[in-house]
C-alpha cells in the first residue's frame, strides 16, 4: 500500500490555493495525505517546508520574486547538502511553457490549470509510491546521482513541445535518424536514441529488437506467424518469425532470436 504523503502548497495567488486545497479535500478518501501548509512566496515556503518537512510541494511556476524553478533547484541543492531526500515537486502552473525546465530541475509532475482531480489524484498516487522505502531499495527507483528518474517524454508536436506520460507509451523504435514514439493513440518522433533509453529505463522498457524497445507492462503475448520473403531474387521463402503482441495496438514487432527467451519469460 503506497505510504501517506505529507504535501505543502506554493502560489502566490490565494485563489489558487483554495482551490487546490479543494481538490485535495475532494480526492482525499481515494488519495489519502495529510495537507501539511501552505505558502505565498518562495521565502514563506522555505521556511515552512523545512519546519514542516513534506514529501511532496504542489508548486506554480510564475511568483514574484524566486520564481517556482529556482524554488525548486534551491530545495534539490539544499537537501542535497544536508544529505537529505528532498520533497517530490508537482508543478502545478496556468503555462505549460515551463515544462522542459521544470524537468531540468528534476519535477516529478507537470499540471496545467485548471488541474482535473483525477490527474491530481494519479499524480499523488505516483509520488507516494515513488516515496515507499522498500520498492526503492529493490527495483532501484533513484539513479546513482539520487535523481528520480523521469516520468515524461518530450516531444515535438506542430512546433511546439510537449509531454507524454511513461505509463502511456507502448513501444518505441528506431527509424532513420529518429526514434518513433507509439501511444495508444498516435505516433511522436523524439531525438532520444534508444541506447540512452535503455540505459536509462531499463526498469521500464525491454529491448524485443536491435531497433525496438517495448514497455514491459504493455506486453501482452508473443505469437509464431509464417513470413514470406524474396529477399535473394530465388522466389518466395516462408520463414517462421516471433511477434510481441501489445495492449491497445494490433502492430506486431519481431522479436531477435537474442531476446526470445527474455520476452518469453515475461508473459509466463
Amino acid at each position: 500500500m503506497p505510504m501517506i504523503p505529507r504535501i505543502f502548497i506554493v502560489d502566490d495567488e490565494a485563489p489558487a490555493r483554495a482551490r487546490l486545497i479543494t481538490l485535495l479535500s475532494d480526492i482525499v478518501t481515494e488519495c489519502p495525505h495529510y495537507l501539511v501548509g501552505e505558502a505565498a512566496h518562495a521565502q514563506e515556503a522555505l521556511e515552512g517546508i523545512a519546519a514542516t518537512r513534506p514529501d511532496l510541494v504542489l508548486l506554480d511556476v510564475q511568483m514574484p520574486g524566486m520564481s517556482g524553478l529556482q524554488l525548486a533547484d534551491q530545495l534539490v541543492n539544499q537537501r542535497a547538502a544536508d544529505a537529505g531526500e528532498p520533497p517530490l515537486i508537482i508543478f502545478v502552473t496556468a503555462y505549460d511553457d515551463y515544462a522542459l525546465n521544470a524537468f531540468d530541475v528534476q519535477a516529478f509532475d507537470y499540471l496545467v490549470k485548471p488541474v482535473r482531480a483525477n490527474r491530481l489524484a494519479q499524480a499523488i498516487t505516483r509520488a507516494s509510491r515513488m516515496r515507499q522505502p522498500a520498492p526503492a531499495i529493490a527495483t532501484g527507483v533513484a539513479n546513482s546521482a539520487g535523481t528520480v528518474p523521469r516520468q515524461h517524454f518530450a516531444v515535438q508536436e506542430r512546433g511546439r513541445m510537449s509531454l507524454v506520460p511513461m505509463g502511456e507509451v507502448l513501444y518505441l523504435k528506431a527509424e532513420l535518424k529518429y526514434v518513433t514514439l507509439r501511444t495508444k493513440h498516435k505516433e511522436y518522433l523524439i531525438e532520444d536514441s534508444l541506447v540512452s533509453i535503455e540505459e536509462e529505463l531499463t526498469r521500464h522498457f525491454v529491448r524485443v529488437h536491435r531497433n525496438a524497445l517495448v514497455a514491459r507492462n504493455a506486453i501482452t503475448g508473443v505469437e509464431r506467424v509464417t513470413q514470406i520473403s524474396d529477399s535473394d531474387g530465388d522466389g518466395d521463402k516462408q520463414q517462421e518469425i516471433w511477434q510481441v503482441i501489445l495492449r491497445d495496438t494490433d502492430h506486431r514487432l519481431p522479436i531477435s532470436r537474442r531476446q526470445l527467451a527474455e520476452i518469453k519469460a515475461l508473459v509466463r
